[in-house]
């Protein structure tokens, strides 16, 4: 089974820089933060099945800085999500089958 390795460029506050790895959905959710720029992503308009997992290995893993909004929803199911929004510069600068 291949898996796709996401090759990304972290640029911290303090001007220095990171060239992470991330494999699998890890890579997946950093790429669709890069995409969803300032305005973040959900769980309800980004399904995925376990986003605070990909975010939480993002964070202690890789040292990627995401803030986490909690966003309230009405519906059948009523309740709060998260919103999470990439807070460093990220340049993806590759993807590739592992």
């Amino acid at each position: 089974m291949t898996r796709q390795q996401t090759i990304a460029l972290i640029y911290q506050d303090d001007g220095s820089t990171s060239l992470i790895r991330p494999i699998g959905r890890d890579g997946w959710a950093l790429r669709e933060l890069v995409r969803a720029g300032k305005r973040g992503c959900t769980p309800i308009d980004n399904p995925a099945p376990r986003w605070s997992h990909y975010i939480h290995k993002l964070r202690t893993k890789f040292g990627v800085t995401i803030e986490t909004i909690t966003e309230p929803h009405g519906g059948d199911y009523a309740g709060t999500h998260a919103r999470y929004v990439l807070r460093d510069r990220v340049e993806i600068l590759e993807s590739v089958n592992t």
